[in-house]
């Protein structure tokens, strides 16, 4: 449990878009960027290749990225992991081939005061879902699978959120349209805040607490360029 728990607790919002955070020229400058960087993760399970933004790539357009978002969330400090040549990292770029199961993005540190997640569609055709639920423990991912469980990565792996909630039985129409891929009993005890719908040029801006996942419907993959941030 994070010991700045109120401090955390009195940051926490509802998610919010802000639309056309980039422009058509930026956004090609994104995925220019992720064609350049070499590849940190090649998760061939989960069907996902990583790639961290670090501090020796466009220097300069990090800068203003980092500008524009101060002038919509205030304050902060990033925190990303580092590259594994130990470079800093502003955030990670993600191309998923199949649809990020339900997790919590909350780090391992238990002393930093947790602050607001974003994400940055690069493609379109997809939807990310975000829970009303928090999560105060390390980073997670959740599930009921006993393989899933057992399985290693860089989040832990618990199916301790089904008892952190009241166990409402999940919807089964949202279920069909939007979470098919997840295990409906996985999601019990759920409710959706928000299902944001990719178009490029938005961005998505929501408490690193919050539960989320990715939708079923996914247009063969898709790319998207996530970041974490914390307040000092």
């Amino acid at each position: 449990m994070h010991v700045n728990l109120e401090k955390i607790k009195k940051l926490e919002s509802k998610p919010f878009i802000i639309k056309n955070f980039i422009n058509s020229k930026e956004i090609n400058i994104f995925k220019k960027l992720y064609e350049e960087l070499p590849i940190e993760i090649n998760n061939r399970r989960q069907k996902i290749i990583k790639k961290k933004w670090t501090s020796n790539f466009n220097k300069e357009f990090q800068d203003q990225y980092i500008k524009k978002l101060r002038s919509i969330i205030g304050s902060f400090e990033m925190d990303n992991p580092r590259s594994k040549d130990k470079f800093e990292s502003l955030g990670l770029f993600q191309e998923s081939f199949k649809p990020v199961p339900l997790h919590v993005d909350t780090g391992f540190n238990f002393e930093k005061i947790l602050y607001k997640q974003t994400l940055l569609p690069l493609s379109e055709k997809s939807e990310t879902v975000i829970f009303k639920n928090r999560f105060y423990g390390c980073s997670t991912t959740f599930s009921i699978d006993p393989k899933e469980l057992k399985s290693k990565g860089y989040n832990k792996r618990s199916s301790e959120h089904i008892d952190l909630f009241d166990g409402k039985r999940f919807d089964k129409k949202v279920h069909e349209t939007f979470l098919s891929h997840e295990n409906i009993d996985n999601l019990k005890g759920l409710e959706i805040e928000m299902i944001f719908e990719w178009k490029l040029g938005d961005l998505l801006i929501f408490d690193r607490t919050a539960l989320h996942c990715s939708s079923k419907n996914l247009n063969g993959k898709k790319l998207g360029f996530t970041t974490s941030t914390i307040k000092l």
